[in-house]
């Protein structure tokens, strides 16, 4: 996914320490003699299809999803991960299994069951220890999602939510650092998404309503990339809605803050324009 004019999202998730203990253990248990099950799907695989109803040990039915997930059938592992919830629900597996089902999601795409899950294991486990890991995965999951600056950013302000949650709940674990980074990445997307608009609203000649999109991001997202260009917008619109001393105040924030940029070039050119009496284009 990239946003047009910014950075290309590339979210990179953290396996917490506990989690590949989870993977280490699975991976010993794998090695007894574990039943064989049905027909193994192709990659991501159908669930459905794989998991018919046999009673099984914890261990080898925790180990079968571990291994199902190891070879890349994330879906089918997610599955069996359910299946060891269901079959052991009072087993500490079965807490195991829980986050591990909402990873597997997680790897196969399916973000809305990888939130569920997550979500569920906290309603169920909120002072686990492996709690911290659960909210980053439904951050990631959120994030994963983000589209481009031209459709709707609900999904980029869900995102942000969850990454800030994070940073909130968990300010000193592993998570919170990787959040903050993308959260600075986040309100980079939600500024272009104001700018994209602004700017339409500017090439309509609704000036009152692209200032107040411009002055959103200088007020809202005022240490991304776009707010040099805000403020120079800011500039063109204050002259447009006939306030010069709004313009010369914008243009004056852009010289203090930008005064190498393209943008304070601009805008200084444009009030002296004004001020020289000479009609801007």
């Amino acid at each position: 996914m990239r946003a047009r004019g910014h950075l290309a999202f590339t979210p990179a998730l953290v396996i917490p320490r506990r989690m590949t203990g989870f993977l280490k253990n699975a991976a010993r248990a794998a090695t007894l003699g574990l039943a064989a099950l049905a027909t193994t799907a192709c990659g991501g695989g159908s669930a459905n299809e794989d998991v018919a109803y046999v009673a099984r040990d914890v261990e080898s039915l925790y180990a079968e999803a571990q291994r199902r997930l190891n070879a890349g059938n994330t879906l089918l592992a997610a599955a069996l991960f359910d299946e060891v919830e269901r079959q052991h629900p009072y087993s500490p597996w079965a807490r195991r299994a829980q986050l591990m089902s909402a990873f597997s999601y997680y790897i196969a795409r399916d973000y809305n069951k990888a939130i569920q899950n997550s979500q569920r294991f906290l309603s169920i486990h909120p002072g686990n220890k492996d709690a911290p890991y659960a909210y980053y995965l439904i951050a990631l999951s959120y994030y994963e999602q983000i589209s481009d600056v031209n459709r709707d950013q609900k999904i980029t302000e869900q995102a942000r939510a969850a990454l800030t949650e994070v940073n909130r709940r968990f300010p000193q674990s592993e998570y919170a650092a990787d959040a903050r980074l993308k959260i600075d990445l986040v309100d980079d997307h939600l500024a272009g998404k104001e700018m994209e608009i602004g700017r339409f609203y500017q090439r309509s000649g609704q000036w009152l309503a692209s200032a107040l999109r411009f002055r959103n991001v200088v007020d809202q997202f005022e240490t991304t990339s776009h707010t040099p260009e805000a403020l120079y917008r800011l500039t063109e619109s204050s002259l447009a809605l006939g306030v010069p001393e709004e313009a010369v105040k914008y243009a004056a924030v852009l010289g203090a803050n930008y005064p190498g940029s393209k943008w304070y070039e601009r805008a200084y050119k444009l009030v002296e324009k004004h001020a020289s009496g000479v009609t801007p284009s």
